[in-house]
């Protein structure tokens, strides 16, 4: 990326994280059924268990977030998402690996996240970064609409 990009956690109570949050919700309901979507609306991301960063250009401006939600045996990615004008730039795998880096120092050792089949971009991007498939975890079902990846961080 040509222009230096900071990453830092912050709340994602602010107006350029909402609309980055919003994009994320309007694009995941282009493409599953209400009972296919998992996402945590702001007052979970706002959680103490919550790590949640986002991504800044030199003028400020929100170009991407993301969050791992740390639970008793494994931290769960969610709301991993670059705005559309900023993607192919390294945004992403940054913020996934601020993210992860805040996970190990916090005790955090396996990384878990589900996805859908429709997202094959965001699928080849957790393969890049060490995800692999697994099965469901948590309190997800086994559903078609879901594809289940993990990691593990050493």
């Amino acid at each position: 990326m040509e222009e230096a990009l900071h990453i830092k956690q912050e709340s994602p109570n602010q107006p350029d994280v909402m609309a980055l949050i919003s994009d994320l919700d309007a694009y995941q309901a282009s493409l599953y059924p209400p009972e296919a979507r998992y996402a945590l609306d702001l007052a979970s991301l706002s959680q103490p268990n919550v790590l949640f960063a986002v991504a800044r250009d030199q003028q400020n401006k929100a170009l991407g977030c993301g969050a791992i939600v740390l639970n008793d045996s494994y931290g769960e990615v969610k709301r991993l998402f670059v705005s559309p004008e900023a993607r192919g730039q390294g945004v992403a795998q940054q913020l996934i690996a601020t993210l992860e880096t805040s996970a190990y120092q916090s005790g955090c050792r396996t990384l878990m996240l589900e996805t859908g089949p429709y997202q094959p971009d965001a699928i080849a991007f957790y393969r890049k970064q060490g995800y692999g498939t697994c099965g469901p975890f948590g309190d997800y079902p086994d559903h078609p609409l879901s594809v289940f990846m993990s990691k593990y961080l050493d």
